[in-house]
């Protein structure tokens, strides 16, 4: 045996767990460490931000369930990416961070890009360590990997030094390593179950909100047979749209706000009861809901109001138990009941208004007739990816998913700039797993600004990746081109111009002009309709579609606001 450095030591621990996805950016003092990935065959994706990169590493985690790794340099490299840390951390998905940092005997005296990297990334993460020896690396790999799937998934954070990583030790000084392949199952108080499905056959307004945890758990077996076995109601969050797909006919999406206010009984399945669904609380739920909870992590358990059953359990094997005492019981809800056809008259009414909306195409357009268009063009099963205030909302209503992981999204942080880093971890993910699938990411104006520069890492990786902008030359909204004129008269423009406005119609299609290629500026639906099928044949890099709509364009009107209100 002859002697193994640091870098070789961390990409060998890597490659033993499992670990398939590092992105990043190279630089002092990880060059030589994204070479080593290589060498291991781990595949590296080099980005252009490190934000971007741990989007990506994230979103990977989230659909392959083993963590991706988001690679940084020292510093402000490692500050870059805090943002998305907290994002995979809140959204409860698995990510580990390698950070290089300043060498050891460079600290305390102003070393280069010098920072308290370990205690800085502690609060966005389950596990936040600097292994103190090359021999002990593989100790810590091992378990921020293993703690990153664990429970509810998360962020662990390892720190390398540069010294470290240049460090070589003998072969012989490194502990033998193990990889845990079965981490844990919680199963359910059979106790709460049958406490569950009595209160769920006394219901008569009984609804199930499937949540993205459900998704991560791959619980859409267990999860479309209790919807088929019992006709329930069901809603999804954003996440959790495809787990049972939005095609079925107990979806009631389009009676969201009435479905929540009225149930008097909601099954909730891998979702909190946190802002997306207005903390289970009066007047968005019903005072005297009783609501059945399946949550994996107990903290979570009774969070903003009391749950009449508290189960604590991963989702498949407490779906699956609930499904088993269905059919034991033979129950079904009659699809005849009044709250069914209240929910079906509901989803009618707001099918027709939604239509109305659809069908117009006059110029400037808006949202709804854009994505109606894009949707009749796209083949079946793409991976979505959106963000944005109004792009992203209505889109979740006008892009329907029939599969479980299928949309990604700003999720449970609303993290602005994670979409064309899902999208790029989307497309490695159909690359391996699904070559002929494809990736949509629809993004605002806005939220493309943040991250537009990933563009150029699609077209190196030859990423096939659709990219549309819909423009609506604001956040949230902007200012029509006479308006945009006028603001723009004056010199004290930091002043006049207000805060929402963004360039007018921005020929964000443009960029494409870096890699000698086309992009699509579209102002009608016919414009969409030929850029979309353009697209659609390209396979060899990404495309861009720039749709210009109306300033002003809004969703429908809604019952509630969107976000629960504050008051004092």
């Amino acid at each position: 045996m002859g002697d193994i450095d640091g870098n070789n030591v961390l990409a060998r621990a890597l490659q033993e767990q499992g670990i398939e996805y590092v992105f990043g950016i190279a630089g002092f003092p990880v060059i030589q460490l994204s070479m080593c990935f290589q060498s291991y065959g781990i595949h590296y994706i080099g980005m252009r931000n490190e934000q971007a990169a741990c989007y990506a590493a994230q979103a990977i985690g989230y659909l392959t369930g083993t963590p991706g790794v988001c690679m940084v340099v020292s510093g402000p490299g490692l500050l870059h990416c805090i943002g998305g840390m907290a994002n995979a951390q809140v959204n409860c998905w698995p990510l580990l961070i390698i950070g290089g940092s300043a060498p050891q005997d460079h600290e305390g005296i102003g070393g280069f890009q010098e920072c308290n990297q370990v205690e800085l990334s502690r609060p966005y993460c389950k596990y936040s360590a600097r292994p103190p020896s090359v021999s002990l690396i593989p100790q810590h790999v091992e378990k921020a990997v293993r703690l990153a799937k664990s429970g509810r998934p998360g962020v662990c954070y390892l720190d390398f030094p540069g010294n470290l990583l240049e460090h070589a030790v003998s072969e012989e000084s490194i502990p033998p390593s193990y990889f845990i392949e079965n981490l844990p199952v919680i199963f359910p108080d059979p106790k709460d179950i049958q406490n569950a499905l009595a209160i769920l056959f006394n219901a008569e307004k009984p609804l199930v909100v499937v949540g993205k945890g459900a998704a991560y758990a791959r619980a859409e077996k267990e999860l479309r047979e209790l919807i088929s076995e019992t006709d329930l109601p069901f809603l999804a969050t954003p996440m959790g749209k495809g787990v049972v797909s939005d095609h079925s006919a107990n979806s009631v999406a389009r009676a969201r706000s009435l479905a929540l206010s009225k149930a008097d009984v909601i099954l909730l399945v891998g979702a909190r009861l946190n802002w997306m669904l207005h903390f289970g609380r009066s007047p968005r739920f019903a005072p005297n809901v009783k609501i059945i909870q399946i949550e994996v992590c107990a903290e979570e358990l009774h969070n903003s109001v009391k749950s009449a059953v508290a189960i604590q359990s991963d989702v498949k094997p407490a779906v699956q138990q609930l499904v088993d005492g269905v059919k034991k019981r033979g129950y079904r809800f009659d699809k005849s009941k009044e709250w069914w056809n209240i929910l079906r008259a509901t989803c009618e009414k707001n099918r027709l208004a939604v239509k109305a909306l659809a069908e117009n195409t006059s110029v400037p357009l808006n949202y709804y007739t854009v994505f109606h268009h894009i949707n009749e063009l796209l083949p079946p099963n793409c991976l979505i990816v959106s963000e944005g205030a109004n792009t992203m909302d209505i889109g979740r209503a006008m892009l329907p998913n029939d599969l479980p992981r299928h949309r990604l999204d700003a999720g449970t942080f609303g993290t602005m700039g994670v979409g064309l880093g899902f999208a790029i971890a989307a497309a490695l993910w159909c690359q391996k797993y699904q070559p002929n699938k494809r990736v949509v990411c629809v993004e605002g104006d806005s939220a493309f600004g943040f991250s537009g520069m990933e563009m150029e890492t699609m077209e190196r990786y030859k990423l096939p990746i659709v990219v549309i902008v819909v423009n609506n030359s604001g956040i949230y909204g902007g200012v029509d081109k006479e308006t945009f004129g006028d603001l723009r008269e004056g010199d004290n423009l930091s002043q006049s111009l207000p805060s929402t406005v963004l360039g007018f119609a921005t020929k964000y299609e443009s960029l494409m002009h870096m890699f000698g290629k086309s992009g699509y500026f579209c102002e009608t639906i016919p414009d969409v309709q030929k850029a979309v099928k353009a697209c659609l044949q390209v396979k060899d890099g990404p495309s861009l579609i720039n749709v210009i709509i109306n300033p002003r364009a809004d969703r429908k009107e809604q019952t509630f606001n969107w976000l629960t209100e504050s008051k004092l």
